[in-house]
């Protein structure tokens, strides 16, 4: 059985210009529950295009970079909107500005720690107790192809096969994707 591991062991970003005060003001609580700009649901899961990707303090070239995404097709959570920029949040919980043409809307999820064993299990369908096709490392980034009320269908690397909704980070427990 594959061992699908993290492709590169680095974290998922690099601390850039160290800790730096958030320079917006603008919190996700306040977030309405459209964009004001693309008029898309407020949050939303989207992916970096890109790697290096800068996230900067706020809404603009001019504010200071906080960190570099290094991962294309992370998956990030859109918070709020300002005219070209879209603040974001990552997996860590790391919210700041990215420029909207960093972002896809292809859908990808990051594979979570298993509380037993670290890995997860991708199954063959979606139920437990089918056949595994795979075992991925907590880290690993996976494509969305689509997923119902309790399960994702992904794939990575060239495979595919069923994961909890649990197991991921990328998409809301209660979110179908088609």
């Amino acid at each position: 059985m594959p061992d699908i591991r993290r492709l590169a062991s680095a974290p998922s970003m690099v601390l850039v210009l160290g800790l730096v005060l958030a320079g917006s003001g603008v919190r996700a609580e306040d977030a309405p529950n459209t964009g004001s700009v693309t008029k898309l649901p407020i949050p939303r899961f989207v992916s970096l295009k890109p790697s290096d990707t800068p996230m900067r303090e706020g809404p603009s070239k001019d504010h200071r970079i906080k960190w570099v995404f290094k991962r294309e097709g992370l998956p990030v959570e859109v918070i709020g909107e300002h005219e070209q920029w879209r603040r974001i949040r990552d997996s860590e919980s790391t919210d700041g500005w990215v420029y909207f043409g960093r972002l896809s809307n292809r859908r990808t999820v990051i594979i979570r720690a298993a509380k037993d064993k670290g890995q997860q299990n991708l199954f063959k369908d979606d139920k437990d107790g089918s056949a595994i096709v795979a075992r991925l490392e907590p880290g690993v980034i996976a494509n969305v192809e689509n997923c119902s009320v309790g399960w994702c269908k992904v794939s990575v690397e060239g495979y595919a096969g069923y994961l909890k909704k649990d197991a991921l980070w990328g998409v809301y427990a209660d979110e179908k994707v088609k």
